[in-house]
């Protein structure tokens, strides 16, 4: 018999927009508030934070927005269809945070 691995936590499992987890891409995609602290509380030791939105974050939010930004950049490259469509949740996401 082999042991089962344990699931630490559900993921993105049940968040949804009609929820209130999820904005609707017509403003800016993204988690809200309500949806992290539900995500937070699903999984217990996560760091997930909302986005960061101002026009001159400093210290360690600049360096979170620029990180996202960067990574965002890559799912670009990879779903080519998201990248072209203006109203897809990545580019509406990459918006919000200002990309």
């Amino acid at each position: 018999m082999t042991a089962r691995k344990k699931r630490k936590g559900t993921g993105m499992k049940g968040l949804t927009i009609k929820g209130g987890h999820k904005r609707p891409t017509k403003k800016g995609a993204g988690m809200t508030a309500k949806g992290v602290a539900a995500y937070r509380r699903k999984n217990p030791g996560s760091k997930l934070k909302t986005a960061v939105t101002e026009k001159n974050p400093k210290g360690k939010r600049a360096a979170r927005r620029k990180s996202f930004c960067a990574r965002s950049a890559g799912q670009m490259k990879k779903f080519p269809k998201a990248a072209k469509d203006p109203n897809s949740r990545l580019r509406q996401a990459r918006k919000r945070w200002r990309c």
